[in-house]
C-alpha cells in the first residue's frame, strides 16, 4: 500500500494493493486527504498551495501527489461549471488555461505526456483523463446517463460486500528513484471525485436508520395500513367521498384517523431520529490516519484527522485508549500505558458480552521495527481470510518482503465496537462495514407480538362480523328492493363506531404509562429499564422461564474452596497448612522447616502418616500443584489507582491466581514472553513462554509450554475440564469420583496437569506447529493436532474446585415464582452435578421431588427407553438432561420431549450451547402455546432472550449483551418477583379491562344507531351530530376511560404475599371470549334502553323531535359511560376523580358552545333532566345489580384475601 499525506501544500493519493477498498484485488484508492473530516465548501475553497505540483509514480501502481496555486480560483471556477454536465466535459481545458496546469502523467511514466491514459478506482468509477476529464463507469456499477452531453454521473455508489480474502502492502516505495512530473490532471480529477464522492456515505458507515427523506412517508404509510384497525377506517373515510355514501361530515372521519396516523408517525420517526443521531455520533469521530511524509522528512510521518466511515481497507491508523475500534484492525504495533511491551487490552462488552479484559498482541516483525516511518515504508504485505461471522477465531499471514512468514491469529486482532482499554495502537484496516465481524453477525431481533394484541385483533375481527351481521339485519328488515346495496352500505357505515379506531391509541399510550411506573419503581426494583414499550401486559401471563444459571442465579463470582491432589483435600480452612508446605520448599528463612510441621489438621485432612517421606511427598505434590496454577493462566496483573488487581478473560483463572498468591506464589509480571513468581521469601521464580495455547469452547483446555530460566528444564502445563482431561493425564483412579463429589458440593472443577518435554520432542513439535500456523486452510485443525501431539501421557498434578455463589434472595424468588404456577427450567453450559447441586440449593428442584437423569444418550432407542421412562413419574420428578442427550432429543423426538418435560415441575439442561437455548425456547412455545420467558446476563443468553415470548436480561459480570437485546433489563434476578407478581399483574389487567371499555363505547352508541333507525323506518341517517360524536371518542369519555390504568384490584403487599392470584391471570379470564360476550350484552341492552325510553319519554311530549331525542339519549349516554367506569374502579386516584368531573364539565360546555346540536331551553328543564335520570337509571341499574350478584355468589380470588 501506498500512503499519501497533505504536507506542504501537498496532496497525496495513496493504492492499495491487492485489497483496496475492499474489492479484494489491487485497486487504487481516494487520497487521504479527501477523506478527512470538517471540511465545508468554503474550507475548501480556502485552500491554497505555494509549492509546486508534483506527481509521482511507483512501479506496481500509481501514487499521484499533486498542488496547486489559486485551490480558490480553481474551486470556484468548478462551482460555477458544476450546473451543467457539459461544462463537466470542458472543466480541464478551461481551467488549465487560468491556471496554467497542462500536461498529464498516465500510469507508470514519470514525465508530462499528452495521451490520455486510464485510471481505476476501488469503487467502481474509472477516470480518463488527458485532454478532457470524463468519468466512466466500471462493470457492474450503477450510473445515471446525462441527457445534454452523455457525461455519466455516478451520484450514488452501490453498497458492496465482497467478501473474498486479500492480501494488503504495508509500505509503499520510498520515492527513490521515482521521477516528478510538473502540473498534470491529478488536481482535475481529485476535485471531480471529491464532488461526487460528498454524495454517498463511506464505505465504512454505520447505517441503523430505517428510511430516508423520500423513503419514510410511503413506508410508515405502508406499515401502518397493515393493520386492520387503519386500513378499516381508511377505507370508511374514503367512502365519505361518495355523495351517495356520505353519512356525516368528512373531517369526523379523516380527522380521527389522521390523528391516530399523526400519533404513530410521530413516534417512528422521533425513533427515526435517534437511530440517525446514533449513527452521526459513531460515523463521524475522528480518527488519525497515519501516512509518510514525501516532502519533510522531520519525523517522517504526517497525521490526518478522517472520520470514522471514511474509513477504507489498507489504512493504518492511530487509535487511543478509551476509543471505539471504528472497524477490523490487525495490529501492528502496540505502546502499552504501563512501559515497553507488545500487549494491550480491549473491552469486548459489546462485542461478546464479556466484560473481562482481553488481552491482544501485536506483529512481532512490525512492533520490532524502529519507527512509524519503518513501518509505513516497508514492502510487506498482511493476508487476511475473507470476512466470516467467527469472533473468535481469524486465519492471516504476515508475509515479509524476504518471503518469510509470520502467522497471525485472533490475538493479534482489534474488532469493530470493541474499546481500547489502556495505551495506544497503531494498527491496519482489514475489514471495514458490513464486512466487519459486527455487522455480520448483526441480526435483526424478531418482531414479538403481545398475546394481548393477538386476542384483541381476533376480537376486532368479531366485531366485524357483528358489524355485518347488524348492516345485513337492518337491510332485511327494510326489504331487498330498490338500491337496497345502498342502504347496506350506509348502515355499514353508521354502524362502523363497533370497531372503535382509539383502541390502538389507547393501549399504546398506556404501555407508557407502565414502561414509567417500571422504570420508576427505583424503591424496590433500581436499574429496570424497558426496551419494548410492546409487552409490559405480556408480564402477567408467564407459564414458564428459562434462566441461565451463571451471573443469572449466581453471581458470577468465583472463589476458590478445594484443592484435591489425590491422597490429600485440602480446603479454604487449610490454606495456612498450604502456605507452610509452600515456605518449606523454598526454604523461607522465617518458616520452621521440621519434617512434622503442619499439626494435627494436616494430618487428618491428608490422611498420610506423618513420616518424613511422606511429608516430603506431600510438599512435592502441592509445590507441583501451586506452580501449575501460577503458571496455566492468560491472567495478567495490572496497577490502578495504586491497588493491584488481576484481569483475565475468566474469573476462574483470577480465582485461581489469587488462591496461589494467598499460599505465597505471587505472579509479578505475565506477558507473551515470559511469566515472573515471587515467594514470600522474596525468591523469584522465571519463565519463558514459549508456546501458549489458548482457551477454546471446542478444546475446553488450555494449555502453555514454559522454561524455567535457571534450570532450563521446559514444561508443559494443561489445565481444563474433566471431560477432556480425563483422556489425556495418566491412569489414576480418583479424578472421576472426586470431580462428581466436587460438583455435587456445586463447585466448578479443572484439572491440572504436566509433562516435561525433552529437547527432541520439542523441535519436533516446532517444526508441526510453524507449518501448521501457516496454512491458508484448515490451519485450525492443523494447529490443534500439533497441539495434541504433546498432550498426551500427562501426570495429574491437581483438582481445583471454585464455588459460584448464589445471587441475593434467589431460593425465595424462585418459590415465590412457582406458587404463582411459573414452571422454570435452568439452561446452563455448566456440568451436570454442578447445573444439579445449584438446582437443589437454590430451590429449584424441592427437597421431595425426585430427580431423573438423562445424560450421556447417542442412540434413537436409548433415547426413546429413557423418555418412556420418565413419562411414568413426569409430574413428580424433576428433569436434568445434558447437551449431547438433548440434541438426540431436538433432532429426532423433540415433539415428545417437549410434552414430557413440558409435565415435569422443574427442568435442568446442562452442556446447553446458545442454539439449542433458543431451540428449546422455540419448541416449548410452539408446543404448549403458553407464554415463554427467558432471563440471562451472558451474549450466550441472547439468541434464548430474543426467541422468548419475554426476553428478560441482566448486566452482569459478563458484560451488557443481554441486556441490551432483552425486551426488560432487571439488575438482579430477585426483582423478577415484583416485575411479574405486580408490575405484570397491573398491566395486563389495566388492559384488558380498558380494552373492554373502548369496544364498550363504541358498541353501546352503534346499538342506539341500530335502534334509532329501526324505529324511524329504517333511515340511513345518522343519530348524532358529526361534532357531538367526535366529541364523545374524546373529551367526554377519554379521559376516565384511561384513568383506568391507575386502578388495582389487589395492593401491593396483597400481590406479593400471595403468589398464587397470579394463576388467574395464566388463565386469561381477564379478557377473553366470554369476557368479551358479557360486554356485548351489556352495550345491547344499555343502548337499547337509552334509545327506546328515550322515544318513550318523548314521544306525546311537544318537544318531540329528532333534536331533543338525540339530546336526552346522548345525556344519557355520556352518564352511563361515567357511571360505569366509575362503578368499575377497586382504587380511586385523584386523578380518576379528576377525569370524571372533567369530562361531564366538557360535556356541559358543549352544550352551551354547539347552540346548533342542542336546544338549551329544553335541556336545562326539570322535566328534561328528569327523564335523563330515568333513563340513565334503567340503562346502569341491572348491569349493577348483576355485577354485585355475581361477585357476591362466585366472588374472585382476589376479594377473598383483599
Amino acid at each position: 500500500m501506498h500512503f499519501g499525506s497533505e504536507r506542504g501544500g501537498v496532496l497525496v493519493r495513496r493504492t492499495v494493493v491487492g485489497g483496496g477498498g475492499g474489492s479484494g484485488v489491487g485497486s487504487p484508492s481516494m487520497s487521504p486527504l479527501s477523506r478527512t473530516t470538517g471540511m465545508s465548501d468554503e474550507d475548501e475553497g480556502e485552500w491554497e498551495r505555494d509549492s509546486p505540483m508534483l506527481g509521482r509514480t511507483g512501479s506496481s501502481s500509481v501514487a499521484t501527489v499533486g498542488a496547486y496555486r489559486s485551490g480558490r480560483d480553481y474551486y470556484q471556477r468548478l462551482n460555477q461549471l458544476r450546473g451543467a454536465s457539459k461544462a463537466i466535459d470542458a472543466l480541464t481545458p478551461s481551467l488549465h488555461e487560468e491556471t496554467g496546469m497542462a500536461g498529464a502523467t498516465p500510469m507508470g511514466d514519470s514525465h508530462p505526456v499528452a495521451s490520455p491514459g486510464l485510471l481505476s478506482y476501488d469503487d467502481g468509477l474509472e477516470v480518463e483523463w488527458g485532454t478532457s476529464a470524463r468519468i466512466q463507469p466500471s462493470p457492474g456499477s450503477w450510473t445515471r446517463r446525462s441527457i445534454q452531453s452523455g457525461l455519466i454521473k455516478r451520484w450514488f455508489a452501490p453498497r458492496r460486500v465482497v467478501h473474498e480474502e486479500r492480501t494488503l502492502r504495508i509500505g509503499g516505495d520510498s520515492g527513490a528513484g521515482q521521477g516528478y512530473s510538473g502540473f498534470g490532471s491529478s488536481i482535475k480529477w481529485w476535485w471531480i471525485w471529491h464532488w461526487i464522492r460528498r454524495r454517498r456515505k463511506g464505505e465504512n458507515a454505520v447505517c441503523n436508520t430505517k428510511y430516508n427523506m423520500i423513503s419514510f412517508l410511503p413506508f410508515v404509510l405502508y406499515d401502518q395500513f397493515k393493520l386492520f384497525y387503519n386500513l378499516f377506517f381508511l377505507l370508511i373515510a374514503m367512502s365519505q367521498l361518495v355523495p351517495a355514501l356520505r353519512v356525516g361530515m368528512i373531517w369526523s372521519y379523516f380527522g380521527p384517523l389522521c390523528f391516530v396516523l399523526l400519533i404513530s408517525m410521530s413516534k417512528e420517526a422521533v425513533d427515526e431520529f435517534h437511530r440517525a443521531h446514533r449513527d452521526r455520533e459513531i460515523n463521524d469521530r475522528l480518527y488519525t490516519l497515519l501516512v509518510p511524509d514525501e516532502i519533510d522528512n522531520d519525523d517522517g510521518v504526517v497525521k490526518i484527522q478522517i472520520r470514522a466511515k471514511n474509513l477504507r481497507v489498507g489504512d493504518v491508523i492511530e487509535v487511543e485508549a478509551n476509543e471505539r475500534i471504528p472497524a477490523d484492525l490487525v495490529l501492528l504495533r502496540a505502546y502499552p500505558s504501563d512501559g515497553p511491551g507488545d500487549s494491550l487490552f480491549i473491552r469486548t462488552d459489546q462485542l461478546d458480552g464479556e466484560t473481562d479484559w482481553k488481552l491482544r498482541r501485536a506483529v512481532h516483525t512490525t512492533q520490532m521495527m524502529d519507527s512509524e516511518q519503518s513501518l509505513l515504508r516497508c514492502q510487506d504485505s498482511v493476508y487476511a481470510e475473507a470476512p466470516r461471522k467467527e469472533i473468535y477465531e481469524f486465519i492471516g499471514t504476515y508475509l515479509k518482503e524476504s518471503g518469510e512468514k509470520e502467522s497471525l491469529s485472533l490475538e493479534n486482532t482489534l474488532w469493530t465496537n470493541t474499546v481500547l482499554a489502556s495505551g495506544k495502537a497503531i494498527a491496519m484496516v482489514v475489514y471495514v462495514g458490513h464486512e466487519t465481524r459486527s455487522m455480520m453477525n448483526m441480526s435483526q431481533p424478531r418482531s414479538k407480538i403481545g398475546k394481548l394484541d393477538l386476542e384483541l385483533n381476533f376480537l376486532s375481527k368479531l366485531m366485524f362480523g357483528l358489524l355485518l351481521f347488524l348492516s345485513f339485519t337492518l337491510t332485511a328488515l327494510r326489504g331487498f328492493y330498490g338500491q337496497w346495496w345502498l342502504y347496506f352500505f350506509r348502515y355499514f357505515l353508521l354502524l362502523s363506531y363497533i370497531i372503535p379506531i382509539s383502541l390502538r391509541v389507547n393501549l399504546d399510550m398506556a404501555k407508557i404509562v407502565y414502561t414509567y411506573f417500571m422504570e420508576r419503581d427505583n424503591g424496590h426494583m433500581p436499574g429496570c429499564i424497558v426496551r419494548t414499550t410492546d409487552l409490559p401486559e405480556e408480564l402477567g401471563r408467564v407459564e414458564y422461564l428459562l434462566t441461565d444459571k451463571t451471573g443469572t442465579l449466581t453471581q458470577n463470582e468465583m472463589a476458590f474452596k478445594k484443592l484435591h491432589l489425590g491422597s490429600v483435600l485440602f480446603s479454604r480452612d487449610s490454606l495456612a497448612d498450604i502456605r507452610r508446605y509452600i515456605s518449606q520448599m523454598f526454604l523461607a528463612p522465617d518458616t520452621p522447616t521440621s519434617a512434622t510441621g503442619g499439626g494435627g489438621r494436616i494430618g487428618s485432612l491428608m490422611n498420610v502418616g506423618s513420616t518424613s517421606g511422606g511429608h516430603l511427598r506431600i510438599q512435592n505434590h502441592v509445590r507441583e500443584a501451586v506452580l501449575g496454577i501460577a503458571l496455566a493462566h492468560n491472567v495478567t496483573p495490572i496497577e490502578e489507582a495504586g491497588a493491584r488487581d488481576y484481569q483475565a478473560a475468566s474469573p476462574d483463572e483470577v480465582a485461581l491466581v489469587k488462591f496461589a498468591e494467598s499460599v505465597g506464589v505471587i505472579l509479578r509480571e505475565r506477558t507473551a514472553s515470559s511469566v515472573i513468581l515471587v515467594t514470600e521469601s522474596g525468591e523469584e521464580l522465571s519463565y519463558d513462554v514459549l508456546y501458549e495455547f489458548p482457551f477454546t469452547s471446542e478444546a475446553k483446555r488450555m494449555g502453555i509450554i514454559v522454561q524455567e530460566r535457571d534450570t532450563k528444564v521446559v514444561t508443559l502445563y494443561v489445565k481444563g475440564a474433566d471431560t477432556v482431561m480425563s483422556g489425556i493425564v495418566r491412569f489414576n483412579d480418583w479424578l472421576e469420583e472426586e470431580c462428581g463429589n466436587l460438583a455435587r458440593e456445586g463447585l466448578r472443577t479443572l484439572v491440572f496437569g504436566k509433562r516435561t518435554l525433552s529437547v527432541e520432542e520439542l523441535l519436533v513439535f516446532e517444526e508441526q506447529w510453524k507449518n501448521a500456523r501457516t496454512q491458508s486452510h484448515n490451519r485450525k485443525e492443523a494447529m490443534l493436532a500439533a497441539q495434541s501431539s504433546l498432550e498426551r501421557n500427562l501426570e495429574l498434578i491437581a483438582l481445583t474446585g471454585v464455588e459460584d455463589k448464589l445471587q441475593p434472595n434467589v431460593r425465595e424468588t424462585l418459590e415465590k415464582l412457582r406458587h404463582a404456577g411459573i414452571r422454570i427450567w435452568m439452561l446452563t453450559g455448566d456440568k451436570v452435578e454442578t447445573a444439579t447441586c445449584v438446582a437443589v440449593s437454590s430451590r429449584l428442584a424441592e427437597r421431595s421431588q425426585g430427580i431423573f437423569r438423562i445424560t450421556g444418550i447417542t442412540s434413537r432407542a436409548e433415547a426413546s427407553r429413557r423418555l418412556s421412562v420418565f413419562k411414568r413419574n413426569a409430574k413428580n420428578d424433576v428433569l436434568v438432561v445434558d447437551g449431547t442427550s438433548l440434541q438426540v432429543y431436538l433432532d429426532h423426538f423433540p415433539e415428545d420431549f417437549m410434552e414430557a418435560a413440558s409435565m415435569a415441575p422443574a427442568a435442568v439442561a446442562s452442556r446447553c450451547s446458545p442454539t439449542q437455548k433458543a431451540d428449546v425456547v422455540r419448541l416449548l412455545k410452539s408446543h404448549t402455546g403458553k407464554q415463554v420467558a427467558a432471563i440471562g446476563d451472558g451474549g450466550n443468553d441472547v439468541s434464548m432472550i430474543q426467541q422468548a415470548n419475554v426476553g428478560i436480561g441482566i448486566p452482569g459480570k459478563e458484560g451488557k449483551q443481554a441486556s441490551l437485546a432483552a425486551d426488560f433489563s432487571i439488575t438482579t434476578f430477585s426483582h423478577l418477583t415484583r416485575l411479574f407478581l405486580w408490575h405484570g399483574r397491573n398491566s395486563y389487567r389495566r388492559s384488558a379491562r380498558l380494552a373492554q371499555f373502548v369496544m364498550h363505547r363504541g358498541l353501546i352508541i352503534s346499538v342506539i344507531q341500530m335502534v334509532f333507525s329501526a324505529l324511524f323506518f329504517y333511515a340511513a341517517i345518522s343519530q348524532y351530530d358529526s361534532w357531538i360524536l367526535v366529541g364523545y371518542a374524546t373529551v367526554f369519555t377519554m379521559f376516565p376511560v384511561f384513568s383506568l390504568v391507575l386502578d388495582h384490584d389487589v395492593s401491593e403487599s396483597v400481590a406479593l404475599t400471595y403468589p398464587e392470584l397470579y394463576r388467574d391471570l395464566q388463565k386469561g379470564r381477564s379478557l377473553n371470549l366470554k369476557t368479551f360476550l358479557t360486554w356485548v350484552f351489556k352495550s345491547i341492552y344499555q343502548g337499547t334502553a337509552i334509545m327506546v325510553l328515550s322515544v318513550y319519554f318523548l314521544q306525546d311530549d311537544e318537544f318531540f323531535t329528532i333534536l331533543h331525542i338525540s339530546a336526552i339519549s346522548f345525556t344519557a349516554l355520556i352518564i352511563t359511560e361515567l357511571l360505569m367506569v366509575a362503578l368499575e374502579i377497586h382504587t380511586w386516584h385523584w386523578v380518576m376523580f379528576a377525569a370524571e368531573v372533567c369530562s361531564l364539565a366538557s360535556y356541559v360546555a358543549a352544550i352551551f358552545l354547539l347552540s346548533e346540536v342542542f336546544d338549551r331551553s329544553v335541556i336545562f328543564r326539570a322535566g328534561f333532566l328528569g327523564k335523563v335520570v330515568l333513563v340513565t337509571l334503567v340503562s346502569c341499574l341491572p348491569v349493577t345489580i348483576g355485577k354485585f350478584l355475581k361477585r357476591t355468589f362466585a366472588p374472585p380470588a382476589y376479594s377473598k384475601v383483599a
